[in-house]
């Protein structure tokens, strides 16, 4: 699994948070089994209201992006989020007899704002590079889990659907798409010696803000 040198580079630079992200309780949780459902279902509508606005960022990446190929890229991003990640999330709440209303008009957490108006100012108060780096802990770091848990997670855990649809092919190459689009962003704007920049501290702080408040958001994962 390979996302990129730029993602690689700012996971290693924050690897406790990273790690506390990506094998949090609430992870584990999911591979084993054990979550229970009213805390998958809680998560799973906070996630909702988190990918509406998680897509406005998207969509406001295609505005800041500085070529057509990058509008591209930040586009067909939209396009998973919008028809293919939230999808999942209506499809299991339909079965549990939470409708789509319901997910629209559920109150949004206050580690949901925070994080996802974090991304959000990091676009309208930054550039195109702020913004990606505050993106891509989310898209990635699922990518990384998806693997891991495909892996090990138990046969017969009630949450190999949400597990194989982040491991699955369709997601993965979203991943090693938006991991591509960060490496050449990041090389188009700071030159191929990027990590000299006085820019690439400030980027993988952001990264590293956009990490711990993931951290945060598995929180919501509670009955």
């Amino acid at each position: 699994m390979s996302y990129g040198t730029c993602f690689a580079a700012w996971r290693a630079a924050c690897a406790d948070d990273w790690h506390a992200y990506t094998h949090h309780d609430f992870v584990n949780a999911l591979g084993d089994g054990t979550l229970p459902r009213a805390a998958f279902l809680n998560y799973l509508t906070q996630d909702y209201l988190f990918l509406v606005n998680f897509a406005r960022a998207w969509a406001l990446a295609v505005v800041k992006a500085g070529s057509l190929d990058e509008m591209q890229a930040c586009s067909a991003t939209v396009h998973t989020l919008l028809d293919g990640e939230m999808a999942l999330h209506v499809g299991i709440c339909a079965r549990e007899g939470i409708s789509r209303d319901d997910l629209l008009t559920a109150q949004e957490a206050i580690p949901n704002l925070a994080y996802t108006r974090y991304v959000l100012d990091s676009g309208f108060s930054g550039d195109f590079l702020d913004l990606l780096a505050a993106l891509a802990p989310c898209v990635l770091g699922y990518g990384e889990i998806g693997t891991r848990l495909a892996a090990s997670a138990a046969a017969d855990t009630p949450y190999r659907e949400w597990i194989d649809t982040y491991a699955g092919d369709d997601y993965q190459q979203a991943c090693r798409d938006v991991g591509a689009l960060l490496d050449r962003a990041v090389t188009r704007r700071l030159g191929a010696n990027a990590s000299d920049s006085p820019r690439w501290a400030e980027l993988s702080r952001r990264f590293a803000t956009a990490t711990r408040l993931e951290v945060g958001f598995w929180g919501l994962g509670q009955p």
